[in-house]
């Protein structure tokens, strides 16, 4: 069973692999705006019952997946410090920096600028380029979300 109570679902190989396929797609292109249409052509499926396996067999919609991997990738960059929140919200796919913002923040429970400056404030500013090499999970623990 997934957390919030979704049940899992045994799939047929094929189904299966055509899913690892489409979402190997959305993960490949998650900064690019991918249709939903796009990615189940992949899987030779309709959008909606590409959205229904989906679902079943990864405990979260294609769009909650595309979500994540933005905001994870987002996270990477704010605490490597070599971006603005701006150019971080356009390198991750986002068209709106007030959509950005309010993702990020009800995904980490914190702005991407307050993220960007605690993260500044743990691990300073002499290398930046060492904060890219720093677990996710640690970082999770400045993001209010456990990996």
């Amino acid at each position: 069973m997934f957390p919030g109570g979704t049940k899992l679902h045994l799939l047929h190989d094929d189904t299966f692999r055509r899913l690892c396929r489409a979402r190997d797609l959305l993960a490949a292109n998650f900064q690019a705006s991918i249709a939903l249409d796009h990615a189940a052509r992949e899987a030779c499926y309709s959008p909606f019952h590409f959205h229904r396996l989906f679902t079943a067999a990864f405990g979260e919609t294609p769009h909650d997946f595309l979500t994540r991997r933005r905001i994870e990738y987002a996270r990477r960059l704010l605490a490597a410090g070599g971006m603005s929140v701006t150019e971080v919200c356009l390198e991750t796919g986002y068209a709106s920096l007030g959509s950005f913002s309010a993702k990020f923040h009800a995904a980490v429970g914190r702005t991407p600028s307050q993220y960007q400056r605690e993260v500044r404030r743990v691990f300073g500013y002499m290398a930046p380029w060492r904060i890219v090499a720093v677990p996710m999970c640690y970082l999770g623990g400045y993001g209010g979300v456990a990996y």
